[in-house]
C-alpha cells in the first residue's frame, strides 16, 4: 500500500489547520513537514511551535523534514512538540550515525533524505537503522518545482537493495510528485509520495488525493503482477 504525505509548505498558511484536515478528511496518512533554515537551503520556513500548534488537532503522523544544518540541534524540540518521523538530510551533518542514533533514543522514528546529486553510498552505513529514506525529487528549497526524473533509477536501486537484505525502511519521494508522476515513481518502488503544490494547489484537495492514490496503487499492482 502507498502512503501519501502532503506537504505543507504548498498550503495556505492563513488557514493551516482548515487544509490539514481536509486532507486528513481524504485519507491520507502522513502530514509532511518542511523545515528549512535559510542556509541548507535558501528558503525559511517553520518551527516546532507550528508543530505543537497541530498536533492536537490530528492524528496523522507528523513526517517532520529537517532541510537544516547541524538537524541534531533541533530534534529534540520536534519530538516534544509531536513528530512522529524525523528526517535528515545527509548533506547537513558530518556524524550521520550519531543524530539517526539521536532520532531513535528520543522515541520516533527516523529517516535519512538524499538530494538529487547525493549517491545512495551516504547511507550505506546507517541503511539497517532507518525506518525511512526519502529521495529528493527536485533540489530542496521551493515549492512546486520541476521533477527530475534521472531519479528514478536511484529508487530502483534503492527498492531492489532493501529488498534483497530484506531492510523494512519505507521509501519516499519528494518533488514534482502528482498525477503523472506518482505512478513512474511507485512502478520504480517508492511507497510514501510526499504532495505538495498537486495537492495543496488543486481546486479539489481531496479529489486531488484521491486521484494521486488511485494512479500510484494503480501503478503499485501492474508492477506486482
Amino acid at each position: 500500500m502507498i502512503k501519501l504525505a502532503p506537504s505543507i509548505l504548498s498550503a495556505d498558511f492563513g488557514n493551516l489547520l482548515s487544509d490539514v484536515q481536509k486532507v486528513a478528511a481524504a485519507g491520507v496518512e502522513y502530514l509532511h513537514i518542511d523545515v528549512m533554515d535559510g542556509h541548507f537551503v535558501p528558503n525559511l520556513t517553520i518551527g516546532s511551535g507550528v508543530v505543537k500548534a497541530l498536533r492536537p488537532h490530528t492524528d496523522l503522523v507528523f513526517d517532520v523534514h529537517l532541510m537544516v544544518e547541524n538537524p541534531e540541534r533541533y530534534i529534540e524540540d520536534f519530538v516534544r512538540a509531536g513528530a512522529d518521523i524525523i528526517t535528515v538530510h545527509a548533506e547537513a551533518t558530518v556524524h550521520l550515525h550519531r543524530v539517526v542514533e539521536q532520532i531513535k533514543a528520543a522515541g520516533v522514528k527516523a529517516g535519512v533524505a538524499l538530494n538529487p546529486a547525493t549517491p545512495l553510498d551516504a547511507i550505506k552505513y546507517v541503511i539497517e537503522d532507518l525506518d525511512l529514506i526519502l529521495l529528493m525529487t527536485v533540489n530542496p528549497g521551493f515549492a512546486g518545482q520541476k521533477f527530475i526524473a534521472s531519479v528514478v533509477p536511484k529508487i530502483e536501486i534503492l527498492a531492489k537493495h532493501l529488498d534483497k537484505y530484506q531492510l523494512h525502511a519505507e521509501i519516499a519521494v519528494d518533488g514534482g510528485i502528482g498525477a503523472e508522476t506518482a505512478p513512474v515513481v511507485v512502478k520504480a518502488g517508492a511507497n510514501v509520495l510526499v504532495a505538495g503544490s498537486a495537492i495543496f494547489g488543486a481546486s479539489d484537495p481531496v479529489e486531488a488525493v484521491q486521484r494521486i492514490r488511485s494512479l500510484g496503487e494503480g501503478a503499485r499492482l501492474h508492477s506486482v503482477n
